[in-house]
C-alpha cells in the first residue's frame, strides 16, 4: 500500500518548495494531497505562481497520513499556521509520533508556534532560525534535520533534500536512491 502525505498550501506559500515536494513524493509513488487552506482550490504562491490544491483542509481532517508537511513562504507559512484544521491534523499527528515536516519559515512560524517542536533540535530559514530559541527548539545549521518524527529544512535551495529525506523516512534508502538517481542528484 502506498504510504499517504498530505501538504498544506496557502496563499503566500513557497512554491519552489511546494512544486519540489509535491514532485519528489510523486516520484516515490507516494500518494501525495496537496490541500488549501484558502477559501478556494487555487492559491496565489510567494512569487505570483498559481497552484491548484486537490481539496480543501477542511476535506481532510477525518483522514489518516503517514506524514504532514508545511512548505514555508511568507505569509504562506502564518497562513497555514493560522488554519485551525491544519493545526489540529498536525497535532494529532505529532501526539501519534507520525511523520510531521516542515521548511523554510515553516518549522517557526507553524511548528514550533504550536509547541510542536519543544525540546527537539530543528532548522529553518536563517532568518527565522534564531526564533527557534525562544520555543524550547535547539537551532541547527544543518540542510536538513531528522529529531525522532520532525523533518525540518532551511528553504527553496534545501527542498530537494528535504523531500528526499522525507522518501528516505517512509519508503526507504532503496527508492530514495532511485528517486535521487532519476533527478540526476
Amino acid at each position: 500500500m502506498n504510504k499517504k502525505v498530505l501538504i498544506g498550501v496557502a496563499d503566500g506559500t513557497e512554491e519552489l518548495e511546494a512544486v519540489t515536494i509535491i514532485d519528489v513524493l510523486r516520484r516515490a509513488e507516494i500518494d501525495v494531497t496537496v490541500a488549501s487552506v484558502a477559501p478556494g482550490h487555487q492559491v496565489t504562491c510567494s512569487r505570483g505562481v498559481q497552484l491548484v490544491a486537490d481539496v480543501l483542509m477542511g476535506e481532510c481532517v477525518d483522514d489518516e497520513w503517514d506524514a504532514i508537511l508545511v512548505p514555508g513562504g511568507m505569509p504562506g507559512a502564518q497562513n497555514l499556521s493560522d488554519s485551525e484544521a491544519f493545526v489540529s491534523l498536525l497535532k494529532r499527528q505529532h501526539e501519534d509520533r507520525k511523520t510531521i515536516g516542515a521548511i523554510c519559515a515553516a518549522p517557526y512560524v507553524v511548528l514550533a508556534c504550536h509547541g510542536l517542536l519543544e525540546g527537539k533540535s530543528a532548522t529553518a530559514y536563517p532568518g527565522f532560525r534564531e526564533e527557534l530559541k525562544t520555543a524550547g527548539v535547539a537551532p541547527s545549521d544543518e540542510v536538513v534535520v531528522i529529531d525522532d518524527h520532525v523533518i525540518t529544512s532551511q528553504g527553496p535551495g534545501t527542498a530537494m533534500q528535504f523531500a528526499l529525506a522525507v522518501v528516505t523516512r517512509l519508503c526507504g534508502e532503496e527508492v530514495s536512491h532511485q528517486v535521487a538517481d532519476g533527478l540526476l542528484v
